[in-house]
């Protein structure tokens, strides 16, 4: 039996023609469907969020799964009819996302804006700055992207603590986070956007934790509260780098852009080279569990 997969690209197509039991039938999102749409079991939609329509999946009478590319299901949980699995791409973005962390880390404590700056004005300014040596990291996310963090931090003599869901060995529960956050340089966030992280970080979390200490978030800009981040950062009390934003894209006029002590990417943090191969490698590994009659490592649950 061959399981006909819809895919958006040509990447994906090279990627999924590999996959013994599977044929990859090309589509263009937006475009009407292929005649071979009737018969897929899996649809990939690439990058984008769940159609509005909800017709959409009336042409596709016999998709059991949706392989996405992204490692965040938010955009789709509410629109997937019931019945039809979702799996995430969780695992190919994770290294990138741990870099863009340990980067802007190493700029913030080494001043390399301030030190731009001076290049720009050719003025050979040499003062001691901070380091990441020895600073105290709270990764809150224990799933890809926190572990991966850790891996790349502990070479810099950081003390990581993880934080997850639940406790387990190495890890601590999320109920213990107001203990923790007074006793870290850095919290850093790695969770996925659900109710459970939604507003997570707001006032209270933000004056817990301590003077001078840096935030940085790497999920979801809605995990974040904008308002009381910024009255924080206005304070000087904290810093931050920010590569996602609630809204998103940030409008010119939005505070976040002029306020002091930000660091703000346009959410790329994984939007590093060989980001869609990285992608289609997880996908066509999770299509293959589903092919040959098992479950996708990275099936969506009542998570969200």
């Amino acid at each position: 039996m061959t399981v006909i997969v819809l895919v958006p690209d040509d990447d994906g197509m090279d990627a999924l023609s590999v996959v013994d039991g599977v044929r990859p039938v090309r589509y263009e999102w937006g475009e009407p469907l292929p005649p071979e749409a009737r018969e897929a079991e899996v649809l990939i939609p690439g990058f984008h969020g769940a159609p509005a329509d909800g017709s959409f999946f009336a042409g596709l009478p016999s998709v059991k799964l949706i392989q996405l590319l992204s490692a965040g299901a938010e955009d789709w949980v509410s629109g997937v009819p019931e019945g039809i699995l979702l799996s995430t791409c969780r695992g190919a973005h994770g290294g990138s996302t741990a870099e863009w962390v340990v980067a802007v880390l190493l700029s913030i404590y080494r001043e390399l804006v301030s030190f731009a700056a001076d290049q720009d004005a050719r003025r050979w300014s040499r003062r001691t700055t901070d380091s990441l040596q020895g600073k105290n990291v709270l990764i809150v996310g224990a799933g890809d992207l926190g572990t991966r963090l850790r891996h790349r931090l502990e070479p810099f003599d950081t003390r990581v603590t993880m934080v997850g869901l639940t406790s387990r060995p190495g890890v601590h529960a999320v109920e213990e986070l107001p203990d923790l956050l007074g006793d870290h340089d850095v919290v850093a966030l790695m969770v996925p956007l659900t109710s459970r992280t939604h507003g997570m970080v707001d006032a209270k979390f933000l004056a817990a934790m301590s003077e001078g200490a840096i935030l940085v978030n790497a999920s979801r800009g809605r995990v974040v509260d904008p308002d009381a981040l910024l009255a924080e950062l206005r304070t000087g009390r904290l810093r931050a780098a920010l590569d996602v934003t609630d809204p998103e894209p940030l409008p010119p006029d939005h505070p976040l852009w002029t306020v002091p002590g930000l660091v703000l990417t346009p959410h790329v943090a994984g939007a590093a080279r060989g980001a869609q191969r990285r992608s289609y490698a997880v996908a066509a590994s999770e299509i293959e569990l589903y092919v040959n009659g098992e479950l996708p490592k990275n099936l969506v649950h009542g998570e969200y």
